[in-house]
């Protein structure tokens, strides 16, 4: 009985891990496509209430410039939030652990 509890143990931290790198990309991709989707709206609404044809174009870069930027400030979090675990767990930060490279 103690193996099977063991072995669940580590099938449950692996599921673990495969649902927090599918959250993350999940994450990722609602960074980078809601501000596209929100600004391209606004300027296809901004195109017909005006009679003009380039707000849509004009605000589908700003939003992606606003996706780049909000996926850059999440990739840092991330990264941040790993080099302060590997702090505190007596590794450097940055750094592999000997034998992890190979």
């Amino acid at each position: 009985m103690r193996r099977q509890r063991r072995h669940g143990g580590t099938r449950l931290g692996y599921k673990k891990n495969v649902y927090h790198a599918l959250m993350m990309i999940t994450q990722f991709g609602i960074n980078m496509l809601v501000p596209i989707f929100l600004c391209s709206f606004l300027g296809i609404y901004i195109d017909r209430k005006l009679d003009t044809s380039f707000w849509m174009v004009l605000l589908f870069f700003v939003g992606a410039l606003a996706g780049f930027r909000n996926v850059y400030v999440f990739a840092r979090k991330i990264y941040n939030m790993k080099s302060e675990r590997d702090i505190a767990h007596g590794r450097k930060a940055g750094r592999e652990e000997e034998g992890d490279h190979k």
